[in-house]
């Protein structure tokens, strides 16, 4: 048997309905490879499945199925593009360590990344200034140490992460986006510049097939996938019930380590962070936290925990701030502050408050959230 028949075997069997990563699992156990299921007769198989699912597999796959193989093979056909099954060598070892491993994996890109060893970045797709820069900077220094980051492609922290990384790749570091979608798809579709991106410089996975639209179940789903190729789990922001702390979870149950930076206490988006903490996740101020624990050596963080190149307004201005700023700067410390606040403390007058506010938000100095208050960017 040919690579192609034996690959369009796997592909017909993940793409029967009713066959769903456990019960292909149970059925290649069983079986073992793919060709075997299809040669089994109906009793055979309905030992293992129920009737309907026995005589689907028995028979000849319909049109649309073969169709669907059909576009898969071509789409193979493209530098980059293939599929990894559990009989490919290249299929990564993390994975099968995994509770609920993905039988078939379609991957873009630098594939050999998925077997290096990474760590995976999630947080909020409602990120704060903060939080986005934050993921920049801890994805650039992981990355330059020579690690993957692996995160969803998602807006805000995923995104971010993303960007961090390819700002300094390397021979043994990038990313690794893993979609809820087929890869003939990007989503959201702000991102399609950045998937392309990765699809040069890093690498993208899914475990649907292509044409698979952005279904909300698919994402939660997919997040096994993210902590299971990673050596540890990062969240940067989270609110309380954040999907990114199902990927913690994931991670947890699967035995990898759970890191999460630590915020305001006043701020929503840090409390699933306090939360993980509380259960037990390291707490971290700076990348080399995470590759001290992770036991990989790197320059000193000084040096290396510059900006990213990827474009983004924190420019600071060259000319010494004037007195008022800076004293506006102080009162408004590290938590968030409602404008009243700030003339209270300051004894400035409201318009003086908001002139200075605004000055301070074109520098990147400060962020103006969702609540209508102010939070410092030191």
């Amino acid at each position: 048997m040919t690579h192609t028949e034996g690959l369009a075997d796997w592909l017909r069997l993940m793409l029967t309905e009713g066959v769903g990563p456990q019960t292909a699992r149970e059925l290649l156990s069983h079986f073992g490879l793919p060709e075997n299921i299809f040669g089994a007769n109906y009793s055979a198989l309905q030992k293992c499945v129920n009737e309907k699912l026995a005589l689907t597999l028995s028979s000849a796959p319909d049109d649309p199925i073969r169709e669907q193989i059909d576009t898969t093979l071509e789409w193979c056909k493209h530098p980059g593009n293939q599929v990894l099954t559990f009989a490919d060598a290249n299929y990564p070892s993390s994975l099968l360590t995994i509770a609920d491993p993905p039988p078939v994996l379609y991957v873009k890109g630098r594939a050999e990344l998925l077997n290096r060893k990474s760590i995976a970045m999630v947080g909020s797709r409602n990120a704060t200034l903060q939080g986005i820069q934050n993921a920049r900077r801890f994805a650039h220094v992981l990355s330059t140490a020579g690690l993957t980051v692996v995160s969803g492609l998602a807006l805000g922290i995923d995104g971010a992460a993303h960007e961090g990384a390819l700002s300094e790749i390397t021979t043994e570091g990038s990313t690794i986006a893993v979609t809820g979608t087929g890869l003939d798809l990007v989503y959201p579709a702000k991102h399609r510049e950045l998937a392309h991106q990765i699809a040069v410089h890093g690498c993208l996975v899914s475990e649907y097939p292509l044409g698979t639209p952005g279904i909300a179940s698919n994402f939660p789903r997919r997040n096994r996938i993210i902590s299971g190729l990673s050596q540890g789990v990062l969240v940067v922001e989270a609110a309380a019930q954040s999907g990114s702390l199902i990927t913690a979870r994931s991670a947890l149950e699967q035995g990898r380590d759970v890191f999460a930076i630590p915020g305001s206490i006043h701020s929503p988006l840090s409390k699933g962070c306090h939360q993980l903490i509380r259960q037990g996740a390291k707490l971290v101020e700076s990348a080399q936290d995470i590759l001290e624990e992770i036991h990989i050596q790197s320059t000193p963080l000084k040096e290396k925990f510059s900006p990213p190149h990827v474009a983004i307004n924190t420019a600071v201005n060259s000319v010494n701030p004037s007195a008022i700023t800076n004293q506006l700067l102080h009162a408004a410390g590290h938590d968030h502050v409602s404008v009243d606040e700030l003339a209270a403390r300051t004894s400035m007058t409201m318009a003086e408050v908001q002139a200075s506010l605004l000055e301070l938000e074109l520098e990147g100095r400060i962020e103006r959230l969702a609540s209508g208050m102010y939070q410092a960017l030191h």
